[in-house]
């Protein structure tokens, strides 16, 4: 295996290890760690991190898979998660999804062909007082109406374009 952290991150790694009993008790930080630097969890990363936790691939895969905070694929370079739970789909998550579809041309789990946005659904982003919600990449937004949504994804297109 060639892939390794960088010096920063080995640092920090062993600092994580260190705050915990037993080192498998410090898998969830370490993916997180590893998603940081690396992007996302393909497999050869979470070859790494079994090895460095000192747990099973098996075990890391079971970890990765539950939790929707970690991706094994590429995102884009904007994640709209959109919350798809009763209260948000009481107050207009649906209509919201087919917002980004329509406006993006992607369903749930793709990414543009641009790489520009990546679109998911999840299960919850507490904010069930200001629903309907979405998450962009860490950022909260609530009470979203379909033009509110529109708007934000021609911000974020331009945003993203400016920036290349």
């Amino acid at each position: 295996m060639s892939l390794g952290f960088s010096s920063e991150n080995e640092k920090k790694l062993t600092a994580l290890i260190s705050r915990y009993p037993r080192s498998d008790a410090a898998l969830i930080p370490v993916l997180w760690l590893a998603q940081q630097e690396f992007g996302h969890l393909n497999q050869e990363v979470r070859q790494l991190v079994a090895q460095k936790v000192g747990v099973s691939e098996a075990r890391v895969e079971s970890v990765v898979s539950f939790y929707t905070m970690f991706h094994t694929e590429k995102l884009g370079k904007y994640h709209l998660q959109i919350c798809r739970n009763l209260s948000c789909s009481l107050c207009g998550g649906d209509e919201l999804q087919k917002v980004v579809s329509s406006e993006l041309g992607i369903q749930p789990g793709e990414t543009t062909p641009d790489g520009l946005f990546s679109y998911s659904l999840v299960e919850c982003l507490a904010a069930c007082g200001g629903a309907p919600a979405l998450q962009v990449n860490f950022d909260y937004y609530e009470n979203v109406t379909t033009d509110g949504l529109k708007e934000l994804i021609s911000s974020l297109r331009k945003n993203g374009k400016d920036s290349d």
